[in-house]
């Protein structure tokens, strides 16, 4: 299992690599795409659909990414859209882990096929934007993501239960407790903090997503640090809901040891919109 993780590992980073770095935004808005419509193939199986509606939706996915790209949406602001977006993110996760496992099957297939479309749409035209922004910007949105999880993770394994005496989401993810998620919103702070200082020191060119939230204020960055943070956990939250609520414990494997695309950007599909969200309401 560790070999096939590394291999998988390598050769993903082999391919996102030089696109994240390539001087146009384009390669990787192109990999992202087949990476999204992937995600869009996952999301039939998880509802439902046979094979040949899985792939009807990830060719629908394929399209609606594409028109999106066609009508220039890369490049504009949508300060709208990211706000009606990251609302939505904000009330229906909530309302989803409040519902828990035996709330998902009851909203209607095409509501939760829909549902998740958008969900797709909305989260890779956030990371084609934030490449186009600057390659500064986009890490400094994954990053955060990647070490809220890991120091959730530890915090969990150090701390688990000892301040507290529920689990998070026990009938969701048995696993996770409030330590993991208090010691993932800490490692944010320190990285939010760290990022800006960096910023600052080396004079960055494309300023990050902390920079652009610190030049509002100490406090705004501080409050969407830790916002970012909670909804990276509401992201994982809701999609081991549906994996539950589906009886399978990866959402594919097209990622041989890391199960497949949706495992791997649960926490990115809110947090990359409100990214958005945050930057266009406050940066001028």
């Amino acid at each position: 299992m560790l070999k096939q993780r590394i291999i998988t590992a390598i050769v993903l980073l082999a391919i996102l690599l030089p696109a994240l770095f390539w001087p146009s935004p384009v390669p990787f808005a192109a990999v992202t795409l087949v990476l999204i419509a992937a995600g869009g193939w996952e999301w039939g199986r998880l509802n439902g659909l046979g094979q040949g509606g899985s792939v009807a939706l990830a060719a629908v996915c394929l399209g609606l990414c594409g028109l999106a790209w066609y009508a220039g949406l890369l490049a504009r602001p949508l300060p709208v859209l990211w706000s009606v977006v990251g609302g939505l993110w904000v009330l229906v996760g909530a309302w989803l882990i409040r519902a828990g496992v035996a709330g998902w099957p009851k909203i209607p297939q095409p509501v939760r096929l829909a549902g998740g479309l958008l969900a797709l749409l909305a989260a890779w035209l956030a990371v084609a934007q934030a490449r186009t922004i600057g390659v500064n910007f986009l890490l400094s949105v994954l990053v955060l993501v990647w070490v809220a999880d890991v120091f959730a993770y530890f915090a969990g394994r150090a701390f688990g239960l000892k301040f507290t005496k529920r689990k998070l989401a026990p009938a969701i993810s048995p696993g996770k407790s409030w330590e993991g998620v208090w010691g993932g919103m800490a490692g944010v702070l320190v990285l939010a903090v760290a990022w800006t200082l960096a910023d600052r020191a080396l004079q960055a060119g494309v300023p990050s997503l902390y920079s652009r939230l610190a030049a509002q204020g100490w406090w705004l960055l501080i409050l969407a640090a830790l916002f970012m943070a909670a909804m990276s956990v509401v992201g994982d939250l809701a999609e081991s809901l549906i994996k539950r609520s589906a009886g399978v414990k990866d959402s594919s494997n097209l990622l041989p040891g890391h199960g497949g695309v949706l495992d791997r950007v649960d926490a990115l599909l809110p947090t990359l919109p409100l990214a958005m969200m945050l930057t266009t309401l406050t940066y001028r």
